[in-house]
């Protein structure tokens, strides 16, 4: 499909610059395209009066690291340009794959010396060499230090990666550390929060329990990848960013008792749902699955195993947009977003939710 069909116009005062307080006061747009009223306006709070006893919400646990790092370029033994590098995917116990600014002028062999004196244990000091260089400002960086010790250094001299969209307009803070993470998260590795899950609170989960609605983890860790531009102009032109994660043998065996018994699976998130649809066979069961998924879903799939979808406003040209609207309808997720927009639902990472039903195909 062509890219241009996913845009949309959206006024600058849309984009959330901070979460609602508290985070489950957030708006709710509730879309049914299968309903003849099918654009509905709440809030996150009144999220289990849409769900029934024995259904399973899906939540990626994923913890997002401070994954922002500036350092200093040298090359030959001369000193250096300043550069930044946004780590998006481990690929080993010293390596990451980064997006590096200024792409354009880093060499494979350059060093990297990132943080300042004083900041950590490491004299303020994490060494890294470009040991691979790919399109798109993308590197490989070798650190001189491996497993825990590299976690450690990198947590010490790291920033919280803010989206683009909100750091064009605000620098990081210390309330970030706090927001940009949802109250389950716990397992090291993200660079981008999975932001469906920034609206949960202790009191949600609570009469969501009350509900009778069950909770199951999964591993996504998110990339930065998912805030690139698809620069195609066709969606079969786009290569999608790869991003690590994990589906356990109990939660696949819990989510498949879950639809054997008539309950539905709703995924907190996007990152959750390709995951989720990564995992499932044709049949729809969820097999135990670990590794990288490329899922690139766009209208016309069909999806597998998942039966509703909570998710935030995505951007236009998005494959995230891309995504909605296969799993709703093209023609559904237009007027929704419309909706939205006109009546003053806050966008991205830190604005309000939808709550999206499968279309009926």
């Amino acid at each position: 499909m062509r890219v241009d069909l996913f845009d949309f116009d959206l006024p600058d005062e849309r984009i959330a610059l901070r979460p609602a307080e508290p985070r489950d006061s957030a708006r709710l747009l509730v879309v049914d395209p299968n309903a003849g009223n099918m654009l509905s306006d709440h809030r996150v709070s009144d999220l289990a009066s849409f769900l029934r006893a024995g259904d399973a919400l899906v939540f990626n646990d994923t913890k997002v690291i401070p994954a922002q790092l500036e350092g200093i370029r040298h090359r030959d033994g001369a000193g250096g340009q300043q550069v930044s590098a946004t780590l998006h995917m481990r690929v080993g116990p010293s390596r990451w794959k980064a997006f590096a600014k200024p792409g354009k002028r880093i060499k494979e062999g350059d060093r990297i010396s990132f943080g300042h004196s004083g900041e950590s244990c490491f004299l303020g000091s994490l060494d890294a060499t470009v040991e691979e260089k790919g399109e798109a400002g993308e590197v490989t960086l070798a650190f001189d230090l491996s497993g825990p010790a590299l976690d450690e250094a990198i947590a010490a001299v790291g920033h919280i990666p803010l989206p683009p969209y909100i750091a064009a307009k605000r620098p990081e803070d210390e309330r970030d550390r706090a927001d940009y993470q949802t109250i389950y998260a716990r397992e090291d590795g993200a660079v981008a929060a999975p932001t469906a899950g920034l609206h949960f609170t202790p009191g949600l989960f609570e009469a969501l329990d009350r509900a009778g609605i069950e909770r199951h983890f999964v591993t996504l860790h998110v990339g930065a990848g998912t805030f690139l531009p698809v620069k195609a102009d066709d969606t079969a032109d786009h290569k999608m960013h790869l991003e690590t994660g994990t589906v356990s043998a109990e939660a696949a065996a819990r989510l498949n008792a879950v639809k054997a018994r008539g309950g539905r699976i709703i995924c907190v998130g996007t990152t959750s749902l390709r995951l989720i649809e990564s995992a499932a066979e044709e049949s729809g069961e969820i097999k135990p699955w670990a590794g990288a998924t490329g899922i690139f879903i766009t209208p016309g799939y069909r999806f597998k195993a998942v039966d509703m979808l909570m998710t935030n406003f995505h951007l236009p040209r998005s494959t995230l947009f891309m995504l909605v609207s296969a799993f709703s309808g093209f023609e559904t997720m237009h007027a929704a977003y419309n909706h939205a927009i006109s009546t003053g639902y806050r966008f991205y990472s830190y604005g309000d939710a939808s709550l999206l039903f499968r279309k009926d195909t």
